[in-house]
């Protein structure tokens, strides 16, 4: 089942996105994640204002490939960095219908 991660970024300090980019890069191919977004061009259309600086959207296969990409050991340190650097939200999010 196709899993997706929504990401709100809003960084506090841009000193650990440069280390950050290519790791991150890496890591999300390695278990088969594909961004579909990250982009700081975004408008909130509905609902109580959230600002973020940057949405990034990612498709992974599986649950497990998501979970397994946020527990990976050589993601820790930039993860790190990325939650000490920046207001985040991360949801991930399961590729079905309930409602249908």
């Amino acid at each position: 089942m196709t899993y997706y991660s929504v990401l709100a970024v809003t960084p506090t300090s841009e000193n650990w996105i440069p280390d950050y980019i290519g790791p991150a890069n890496k890591l999300v191919a390695q278990y088969g994640g594909k961004y579909l977004a990250r982009t700081a061009t975004h408008e909130q259309v509905e609902g109580a204002e959230q600002a973020s600086a940057l949405r990034i959207v990612i498709e992974w296969p599986s649950r497990d490939a998501a979970i397994n990409f946020m527990n990976d050991a050589e993601y820790a340190p930039h993860l790190e960095a990325r939650t000490a650097g920046s207001k985040s939200f991360h949801f991930l999010i399961e590729g079905k219908d309930d409602l249908a």
